[in-house]
């Protein structure tokens, strides 16, 4: 039995493990939405309910995950700056927690996959727009060809004004600046 429940009877262990569990599975749920493994996000919703640090081995015994699963969960959430790792008195092993502002997971997440996005596609459409440029500069009397390679321009330049927007955005969350057009519930 867990040291926190100790005092309680049966009946508010079990009511009180049920409603974590719930949560827990919603999380997990939420979070594979966004492309997080169900696993991972069962892990998170875990730790979120654990009110002091944890080591890899306690994690893997309670949850009943490999070790090396769970150390690839870590991991990820780690990238992704849902947990940290923190010093442990006493001991050698490492050991997490939560990162518990659940707005500034959102930002982070966010920030973390879209820019990684938002790179690569504005890289892609650069390199395009070059080709089609030069493409155009070397026939400028086949009319056809002008016609079609400025249509692409065009549309390619919607593509890149989206892009800085999201970039935009992006910044805005990294900033903190998004809470002042739509402000955390106190």
């Amino acid at each position: 039995m867990d040291v926190e429940m100790v005092g309680l009877t049966p009946e508010q262990i079990s009511s009180l493990t049920r409603s974590r569990q719930r949560v827990i599975d919603s999380i997990g749920k939420n979070m594979d939405l966004y492309g997080i493994t169900l696993s991972i996000g069962h892990l998170y919703g875990f730790m979120y309910f654990q009110n002091e640090p944890i080591t890899l081995d306690q994690m893997s015994q309670t949850m009943g995950m490999s070790k090396t699963s769970m150390s690839t969960g870590v991991r990820t959430l780690m990238d992704l700056k849902m947990i940290d790792k923190v010093w442990g008195k006493g001991s050698r092993k490492d050991f997490y927690e939560v990162v518990p502002d659940w707005y500034q997971n959102f930002a982070d997440f966010f920030s973390i996959k879209w820019r990684k996005a938002v790179e690569h596609n504005m890289f892609s459409l650069e390199k395009s727009l070059k080709e089609i440029r030069a493409l155009r500069e070397s026939d400028p009397s086949n009319d056809s060809l002008q016609q079609l390679t400025s249509i692409d321009e065009a549309k390619i330049d919607e593509a890149l004004k989206y892009y800085r927007w999201l970039e935009r955005l992006i910044d805005a969350l990294e900033s903190g600046e998004i809470y002042n057009y739509i402000p955390r519930e106190e």
